[in-house]
C-alpha cells in the first residue's frame, strides 16, 4: 500500500512539475521578432508546422486570405476573449490569441492587400514544434465570423 502511494505521489508530482513549466514557458514567452512588417511584408512562416500564412505556396502552411477589411477584423478580435489587439495601423494588425487551458500565446498579423482587395493573414505558435492544427483553425473561425 505504501509503495502504491509513493508511485502516485511521485506521477503526481511529475504531473504538476510538467504542466508547471508549460504554463511558465507559455506565459514567458516574448514576441518574435519577426512580427511585423518588413518591406511591406508579413514574415514567411519558419519550418515548423505550427503556422500558417495566405503569402506561402507551401499546402501545410497555405490558407486563403481573408475578405473581410482590417476595420471588420478589428470589430471582431475586440469581442474575442482570447484576442488582445497589440498594434493597429491603416493596413496591418497584430494580435496576440492565448490559449484558455494552458495560456499559449499565438501572434496573428492581418495585412490589407490594396492591390487584390483581400486581408492577408500569417497565425504562427509562438512555442512548440506543432500546433495540432490550432492557427488553421483559428483563421478558418475567423473567416466564419467575419461572413455575412
Amino acid at each position: 500500500m505504501l509503495e502504491h502511494r509513493d508511485r502516485l505521489t511521485r506521477g503526481t508530482g511529475l504531473l504538476l512539475g510538467l504542466t508547471s513549466t508549460l504554463l511558465l514557458t507559455a506565459c514567458g514567452s516574448s514576441v518574435p521578432s519577426n512580427i511585423g512588417l518588413n518591406n511591406n511584408q508579413l514574415a514567411p512562416c519558419p519550418d515548423s508546422p505550427n503556422c500558417v500564412s495566405s503569402l506561402s505556396h507551401l499546402p501545410e502552411q497555405a490558407i486563403e486570405p481573408l475578405t473581410a477589411s482590417l476595420e471588420q477584423i478589428s470589430t471582431l478580435l475586440i469581442t474575442l476573449d482570447e484576442a488582445q489587439i497589440i498594434l493597429s495601423s491603416p493596413t496591418y494588425l497584430h494580435a496576440e490569441f492565448t490559449s484558455s487551458l494552458f495560456r499559449f500565446v499565438d501572434d496573428v498579423e492581418f495585412l490589407w492587400d490594396d492591390q487584390r482587395q483581400v486581408t492577408q493573414v500569417r497565425s504562427a505558435s509562438r512555442i512548440g514544434y506543432s500546433d495540432l492544427g490550432a492557427n488553421r483553425d483559428r483563421i478558418e473561425r475567423l473567416r466564419l465570423l467575419l461572413e455575412p
